[in-house]
């Protein structure tokens, strides 16, 4: 995974203030003292953080907004601290529905340093303000049990505890909550009175539904220090029909390449419905207020462009991926629709459009009849069909036409010498792979 570089992006010179920026993309939907961090983010450059459990090997998309609310309060002059739960992770907060299931340390220890990886891409560690990442393990692994109960617990009242919107549905839920689950909020509030002490940090932000978990650590801090620190809540992302965004039949939108390639990665912001697309410009890209407006636009105006989705899919795939990447998946997702070539993608590109697309999987190394071929991925519903479709003209191999009912694809026809790609009139798209 590659970003883009840092010092090519800056905060819209349109706003009056980094805070009506944020409220503007509606990153805020809940906070400390909103006059108080106005005056704090407006202010003299503060150090701030956000924190990313290694409760899986990559960040998803639900992640996304934090990485990128980090990196613009970094270009505001503020300074980022990138924190990955190598203790908190161990323990993973509290989910809606049941008991989470412990990993061992060394698969946590090793998802730390994944995640930091993921993290740290989207921070510079250059410059007037520098980014600092930290792993949470450091100052837990050193606490025995009774300094923990003793100086951290004793700060913290069951009855506020239990309140807490996640660990109250628990309570009243059939499977309950765990003692180590009840506590997670006890060890992110001791993140940020760390940080605080180490660092001066005064600000964590995270998503709404850890808004418990954020005012645990403002909390502890003002009883321990007598000092008040800020904590933002973004909303969670929907979808303007009210289904949770960044899920498809059940599957995570993942960071890492190799979970989820730059081509789907890019063909789901694509997809976006247009009621979505500005949503979705303000929050995951850098663009000016201007240059969203002017896309919302050609929204209503030219819908057919889908010039909105289109620079929303390549600015937020080249934050993640990077620019080469990026390229590679206009140039896919132009093939596909029969206005580029197969020819000119890497393997891995090709791969991930083979595998989004209707298919067969046939043994290498020896020549198959077209006609066959069309069946075994469903283009044509029998050979007759298959033969009568390829004498009106009406296939395609790689996006060049293919000739006479008695066509073969050779080995030496096969792009990296394993996919093929067969098309049926202008829609109908199929991919063969061909095994070694």
């Amino acid at each position: 995974m590659s970003t883009t570089d840092l010092s090519t992006q800056h905060n819209d010179p349109s706003f009056s203030s980094l805070w009506e920026e944020l409220n503007w993309r509606g990153l805020i939907q809940i906070s400390t003292d909103p006059q108080a961090l106005q005056e704090a983010l407006d202010g003299e450059p503060i150090t701030y953080y956000c924190g990313f459990d290694p409760t899986a090997s990559s960040l998803h998309l639900g992640h996304l907004v934090q990485l990128l609310l980090l990196r613009r309060l970094q270009l505001a002059g503020h300074h980022p601290i990138g924190l990955v739960g190598g203790s908190t992770g161990l323990i993973g907060d509290p989910r809606q529905t049941s008991e989470r299931i412990l990993n061992s340390r060394e698969t946590v220890a090793q998802w730390v340093d994944m995640l930091r990886e993921q993290v740290q891409r989207f921070l510079s560690f250059e410059g007037a303000n520098p980014a600092r990442m930290v792993n949470n393990l450091d100052w837990t692994s050193q606490l025995s049990a009774i300094d923990f109960l003793r100086d951290i617990g004793k700060n913290f009242r069951v009855g506020t505890m239990i309140k807490k919107d996640i660990v109250a549905k628990r309570l009243n839920s059939e499977e309950g909550i765990s003692y180590t689950e009840f506590s997670y909020q006890i060890l992110q509030g001791l993140d940020f009175l760390n940080l605080y002490r180490q660092y001066d940090c005064v600000l964590q932000t995270g998503g709404s539904d850890q808004w418990g978990n954020l005012t645990s650590g403002t909390d502890l801090v003002r009883k321990t220090e007598g000092a008040a620190v800020h904590a933002i809540g973004t909303p969670l992302i929907t979808n303007s029909d009210g289904t949770k965004f960044g899920k498809s039949e059940g599957n995570a939108i993942w960071l890492d390449p190799e979970l989820t390639s730059p081509y789907a990665f890019y063909q789901f912001w694509l997809n976006t419905a247009d009621a979505d697309v500005a949503d979705r410009l303000k929050v995951f890209t850098f663009r000016t207020r201007e240059e969203i407006a002017e896309l919302e636009r050609l929204t209503r105006e030219e819908p057919h462009r889908r010039e909105a989705q289109r620079v929303l899919a390549a600015d937020v795939n080249t934050l993640v991926h990077g620019e080469q990447a990026t390229q590679q998946a206009v140039e896919a997702s132009a093939a596909v629709f029969g206005r580029g070539s197969f020819e000119d993608l890497d393997a891995s590109t090709l791969a991930a459009v083979a595998e989004a697309l209707p298919g067969a999987t046939v043994p290498g190394g020896t020549q198959h009849a077209v006609v066959d071929l069309l069946v075994a991925t469903g283009l044509s519903d029998s050979k007759s069909a298959a033969r009568r479709t390829l004498k009106e003209g009406g296939v395609s191999l790689n996006n060049r036409k293919v000739q006479g009912e008695d066509a073969v694809v050779s080995p030496g026809d096969l792009l990296h010498g394993r996919f093929a790609l067969l098309r049926r009139g202008k829609k109908n798209l199929a991919a063969v792979t061909f095994t070694d």
